[in-house]
């Protein structure tokens, strides 16, 4: 059963049963949802009151309830050319089709530059045109274009070259690239000044002349759409015909993959990208999805867990510590074989990647936990720390901090040296505008990126001037923060409410992510019946309440922080437990588990 407390009502600030600070350093509220349009949800949908409080609590209208439930591309999808320079991007590339000139794609080394340009190769391969794909290598040549990239694809024929996931922001490497010839358009998405680099077309719904609304895409979002605008200007010039044009739809588990693993907000477009993606990844007809699959042991539905933590990381892995292009190249194939061999080499890398991760994370962890409270951003540093996993470090510290961590690895060529930072930040700071702000100023390098995470590179000497600079800008804005960054539950459930029917039917709100965040429920005054570390660093663990009933749940990579230790040692001491519930199967029989996200002391 889902219950609301005497202590609280929907829309207050007060803490949720008087948990100011838990064991994760958060207050806790309960979400506001307004009484009436959970009851107007739960009539017009016919759902019950739980998942009516859910929808209502992430800000859907009543009217727009169904809508939410059953997200369709087609009640949410934008006019391209919406989207500044859109038209003439996709003028360029028709003109280099039709022209026979040679077309190269550059994408960045993660998933969502690998998905963007997996959908563009395949979409010019129906075309009958076989496009270059480039990828930076991320260890000798950084992010984004370079002027050294440009002069090889030029040298290999190129004469378009299209930008994806980057290029916003590389002013001088486009000024090369146009200085020799090529011609440039950038598909990005990432956050820009006014002043822009020299490209033929810019697209990007966050630039600062963009009144399109979509900013809150992916790079892979906003290559479907040049996909669209694409397909349409074929039309305009009788090139494509209903005989030869092709289905985008096709392409759609892609885009849901990179929309997911940039963990950009799941609402809007976003949202039904995702699900109908989700849906067509479930087909597994993609040969290198497929083989991902196998090797990462994903059978059934695909889910934005898969897609985030199974099948992303295994991506990502040839860009963090292996061969960039691995991603790119096995989303691109349509040999089975080819696929699978590709598959288990980055298999293989990701293991790899995992040790190398927990290495730089013990490392940073060491520094940030002598840093004082009071820092509005954390910087840990350190020589050799691979620059592939920084950013997953500064997300998991992130997590651990509650604040903005940025992580930066030193390389040291002789007297030279250079730090290639990687930060990830909470919600409502602005972690990329402070980057910019601070290249602005003149502290770094390079630098940006979005409101939840960014990118820099800064000379080590420089490293305590740019934290200052940072902490003072950010201050201000974590201050304001603090409030959003409570823990929000959707309700307060008993053990005995706490079932696999309510876990399956809260997935009729799903797909959970960013901006739709998975319900949460609060369990009042718990024992820990049973307390068990397994894994490296995860606690297992058992709730029972006054009556007797149980719940089961786990807390991952808890083990060595006060939350962990605390279940550990919980003795017979009354607790507040938050967390998600899950279905687990086990020994063939389906059972609800509880993901637990913080604990808090039950007082008297």
């Amino acid at each position: 059963m889902v219950t609301e407390t005497a202590d609280h009502t929907p829309g207050e600030a007060k803490a949720l049963l008087g948990v100011e600070c838990s064991f994760g350093g958060r207050k806790w509220r309960l979400r506001p949802a307004d009484d009436a349009a959970i009851s107007t949800i739960a009539r017009q949908q016919g759902v019950p009151d739980a998942l009516a409080r859910v929808i209502a609590g992430r800000g859907v209208a009543p009217e727009l309830a169904g809508q939410f439930m059953t997200p369709r591309l087609r009640d949410v999808f934008p006019d391209p050319s919406s989207l500044a320079d859109m038209d003439k991007a996709a003028g360029l590339i028709w003109d280099a089709i039709e022209r026979g000139r040679r077309i190269a794609v550059f994408a960045d080394y993660d998933v969502d530059g690998a998905t963007s340009a997996a959908q563009l190769v395949r979409w010019l391969r129906h075309f009958g045109q076989d496009a270059e794909i480039y990828i930076p290598d991320r260890i000798e040549e950084g992010y984004g274009p370079s002027a050294a990239a440009f002069e090889t694809l030029r040298s290999r024929g190129a004469e378009l070259v299209v930008t994806l996931d980057c290029g916003a922001a590389a002013h001088d490497a486009l000024k090369h690239g146009a200085g020799i010839g090529l011609d440039i358009v950038v598909i990005d998405h990432h956050l820009m000044d006014a002043d822009f680099p020299p490209a033929a077309a810019l697209v990007n719904p966050n630039r600062p002349d963009d009144n399109s609304g979509c900013g809150h895409l992916a790079a892979a979002g906003v290559t479907f759409l040049l996909l669209a605008a694409l397909n349409r200007e074929g039309r305009r010039r009788g090139t494509v015909t209903a005989g030869n044009e092709p289905d985008l739809l096709q392409w759609i588990d892609l885009a849901a993959l990179g929309t997911v693993c940039d963990v950009v907000s799941l609402t809007g477009l976003n949202r039904a990208i995702t699900a109908q993606g989700l849906r067509a990844m479930s087909r597994w007809s993609q040969p290198g999805l497929q083989a991902l699959a196998e090797v990462a042991g994903v059978d059934g539905e695909a889910s934005t867990y898969h897609a985030g933590f199974l099948i992303g990381p295994r991506i990502n892995a040839g860009g963090r510590v292996g061969k960039s292009d691995l991603g790119a190249r096995l989303l691109t194939t349509d040999d089975s074989a080819l696929a699978h061999r590709l598959a288990r080499e980055l298999d293989g890398l990701n293991t790899e990647r995992r040790a190398i991760e927990a290495a730089v994370q013990d490392a940073a962890m060491a520094q940030l936990e002598g840093q004082g409270a009071g820092r509005a951003v954390m910087v840990a540093s350190g020589e050799g720390w691979h620059p592939g996993v920084i950013g997953v470090v500064a997300g998991r510290l992130k997590d651990r901090f509650m604040r903005p961590v940025i992580v930066i690895g030193i390389d040291r060529q002789g007297e030279r040296a250079t730090g290639k930072g990687s930060g990830r930040s909470v919600k409502g700071v602005n972690l990329g505008g402070a980057i910019a702000a601070a290249r602005a100023e003149g502290l770094l390098i390079a630098g940006g990126g979005h409101a939840m995470a960014g990118g820099l590179t800064v000379d080590p000497d420089r490293i305590n001037e740019l934290v200052a600079f940072l902490d003072a800008r950010l201050a201000p804005e974590l201050a304001a923060a603090t409030d959003a960054m409570a823990l929000e539950a959707d309700g307060i459930l008993t053990a005995a409410g706490a079932t696999t029917e309510l876990a399956e039917l809260l997935e009729r709100a799903a797909p959970y992510g960013q901006g739709n965040p998975e319900p949460r429920f609060v369990f009042e005054r718990m024992r820990v019946s049973f307390a068990k570390r397994v894994g490296t660093d995860h606690v297992r663990f058992t709730l029972a309440d006054a009556s007797g009933n149980t719940v089961q749940g786990i807390s991952f990579r808890t083990a060595d922080t006060p939350t962990g230790e605390a279940l550990l040692h919980a003795g017979e001491g009354l607790w507040h437990v938050a967390g998600r519930l899950k279905c687990d199967t086990w020994q063939g029989r389906k059972r609800v588990q509880l993901q637990l996200d913080d604990l808090a002391t039950a007082h008297d």
